[in-house]
């Protein structure tokens, strides 16, 4: 299997009128989507943000649960966060990666709405693909109303949309990590 990571975009990423801007970061999608990102077994997770007061707010949330009161208390979720590393930009995720591996990585992104012309790949066939030897694939998820389209339209693959029941697709961003971990690398 491919070495995978996820990165959570905080920029570019689109606000409710489809311009693009710039999100806060929210402690619940740094430790949610780490124990997610920990149980699925990647190797990384990258909370991106081009914003220092923001890397210092990761910091702090880092160190209260790796080092600080939450190890004492919840030492697994310490263990779920030491994969978790703030960065400045997607092109820094890539060269992380890069470093790491030895090769760049494709970029698998994921959209509610994803736009018009981007051939979608299905779960069953994702999962297909991370069986077969290739490069280490980073799985990108946007916060807003998700991802900014020039990404989409620039990702080596664009995952089908989650589906549910009655046409209603506005999962928060954790939520939807942990599904398409569960429906690429599930059991």
């Amino acid at each position: 299997m491919r070495a995978i990571y996820c990165a959570l975009l905080h920029h570019p990423v689109k606000d409710r009128a489809g311009d693009t801007v710039t999100t806060a970061v929210t402690t619940l999608d740094v430790h949610d989507i780490a124990r997610s990102a920990r149980t699925y077994a990647l190797r990384g997770y990258f909370v991106v943000s081009p914003i220092e007061a923001q890397h210092a707010l990761i910091g702090r949330i880092l160190e209260h649960w790796e080092s600080g009161a939450g190890r004492r208390r919840m030492p697994e979720r310490g263990q779920a966060l030491a994969i978790c590393r703030p960065l400045h930009s997607l092109e820094d995720v890539c060269g992380w990666v890069r470093e790491q591996e030895g090769q760049t990585p494709e970029l698998w992104a994921t959209a509610a709405r994803p736009p018009v012309g981007k051939t979608l790949v299905g779960f069953e066939d994702g999962r297909g693909r991370l069986a077969l030897d290739g490069p280490p694939v980073v799985l990108l998820f946007g916060t807003g109303h998700g991802l900014a389209d020039d990404l989409l339209r620039a990702a080596d693959v664009l995952l089908s949309p989650i589906a549910g029941r009655d046409g209603y697709n506005h999962l928060s961003v954790r939520s939807a990590a942990a599904i398409v971990f569960d429906r690429l690398l599930g059991a």
